[in-house]
């Protein structure tokens, strides 16, 4: 029998064995979600304050979810480090235990799981409507079992969002894939290709690279993602016995193995819960230091944010957000409205566009926001319109905001992960006390983000609500 072993309060995730091991204190490891995952929430933000002090960023959530999708390729314990406790980790912890594998939180941020006794292809339809990262166990399932069954994956609704590039994928390693309500993705053996992807898709090119890690002979995966939550994928399959060259490019060259062992590994810092650090420093007008910050993924992000006049500093691992100095945005040559756009790895990271939007607000001038990459993630600018924003909402795609203006205490609502964000820094550079409802979604992507901002002097009263 399978078993999720959560070191803390039971009401995180219903029907599994909670008991932490003896050695373990109950507090110690306790989860940092304050209620079950059906409590919908309400955040109380005092807005108008500095803050002040050094935040760390937690673990890579777009890295955890599918390193932990790659340990049901091996039949042994894989054991990560630093994996942020928020609730998209514990629904994903959720669908890998009903599969059979037995999963253990080892310390706050550590788990190990162990996919010996992983016996079946099929993914709970409801589990998956909860989490689009659902898909990621389309590959692992099908290297493993040869067939995989899935539902369609939920997640948040910010435009379109493609499949094609994991089925024409699969199709090129040997696979058929039929679409019945879900789809279900079979192959007597997968064979080594070369495939060029029609988009560089994040989770297309980790689903591409789980598939061909156990493929019979060499794999060539051109216009792959490169981000650094794909290459924290590859590292840790290189770590269980893959052979993966090319780490950190466009292109990937695979040689499949027949098996993969255990292995042990830490997950990267997030770079956008680190530039969302950066967004909040500017708006709230503070001076913040981001310890332990990945520096070495932050080169299209400070870029970005260097164009609206908010400027960084770097010794060693340490960020110096210099958020209460005044910015001014920077003019193109000759005078043409700059813009900022986002793209694939290396360009300006797309989930950090709905926080580039809530800083420009307050810096001097006028700049295009262009994102190009999904369709409805923008419709959240509105709320900042009706907090005194200057923002015109051109297209889906592209916003022109002008700068600086006073924002006001609203009532909110947080639509997706990012956005909601974005509204809490709002809210907290605003003046007066805003209401954020449905914080799940916040919860969703940032570990314990109304305590670890009330440690640098934020004031974020919680109010637990029952879902309807």
């Amino acid at each position: 029998m399978s078993r999720l072993l959560l070191t803390g309060d039971q009401r995180y995730v219903r029907g599994f064995a909670t008991a932490p091991p003896a050695s373990l204190p109950l507090a110690q490891y306790a989860p940092p979600l304050p209620r079950a995952l059906d409590s919908m929430g309400t955040f109380a933000v005092e807005g108008g304050l500095r803050l002040q002090g050094r935040i760390r960023p937690a673990g890579n959530k777009n890295a955890a979810l599918p390193c932990l999708a790659a340990t049901v390729l091996c039949e042994e314990p894989v054991t990560l480090h630093n994996i942020p406790r928020i609730r998209d980790v514990l629904t994903f912890l959720e669908i890998v235990s009903s599969l059979g594998a037995d999963v253990r939180w080892d310390a706050e941020n550590t788990v190990t799981v162990d996919a010996a006794n992983v016996a079946t292809d099929e993914v709970n339809r409801d589990l998956a409507e909860r989490i689009r990262a659902s898909l990621l166990l389309a590959g692992p399932l099908l290297a493993r079992f040869g067939h995989v069954r899935l539902p369609p994956p939920g997640g948040d609704v910010i435009g379109r969002r493609r499949m094609d590039t994991h089925f024409l994928a699969f199709e090129a390693l040997g696979a058929t894939v039929t679409l019945n309500g879900g789809f279900t993705i079979a192959a007597d053996r997968l064979v080594g290709a070369d495939m060029f992807l029609d988009e560089p898709s994040v989770t297309g090119s980790e689903n591409a690279i789980m598939a061909a890690v156990r493929a019979e002979g060499l794999t060539r995966i051109r216009n792959t993602a490169s981000e650094p939550h794909v290459q924290d994928l590859c590292h840790l399959l290189n770590a269980m016995g893959a052979n993966i060259q090319g780490i950190g490019t466009h292109i990937l060259e695979i040689e499949g193995v027949k098996r993969l062992n255990g292995a042990e590994f830490t997950i990267g810092a997030d770079h956008i819960e680190t530039g969302s650090f950066i967004g909040l420093a500017a708006v709230t007008g503070s001076d913040l230091t981001v310890e332990g910050a990945p520096v070495e993924h932050l080169d299209s992000t400070l870029l970005g944010f260097r164009r609206l006049g908010i400027h960084c500093e770097i010794d060693g691992t340490d960020l110096h957000v210099k958020g209460a100095e005044s910015h001014v945005i920077r003019q193109d040559a000759f005078g043409h409205v700059p813009k900022l756009d986002d793209g694939p790895w290396p360009a300006f990271p797309a989930d950090l566009t709905s926080i580039a939007i809530v800083a420009a607000t307050q810096c001097k001038g006028t700049v295009l926001v262009h994102e190009k990459m999904f369709e409805s993630r923008m419709y959240f600018t509105d709320k900042l319109v009706g907090m005194g924003a200057s923002i015109i909402l051109c297209d889906p795609h592209r916003a022109v905001v002008v700068g600086p203006t006073p924002l006001q205490a609203g009532v909110l609502e947080s639509p997706d992960i990012r956005a909601g964000m974005a509204l809490l820094i709002a809210a907290l550079g605003a003046e007066g006390t805003s209401r954020i409802r449905n914080i799940r979604q916040i919860e969703r992507g940032y570990e314990s983000i109304d305590t670890r901002l009330g440690a640098l002097g934020a004031r974020i009263e919680r109010i637990d609500e029952a879902a309807d």
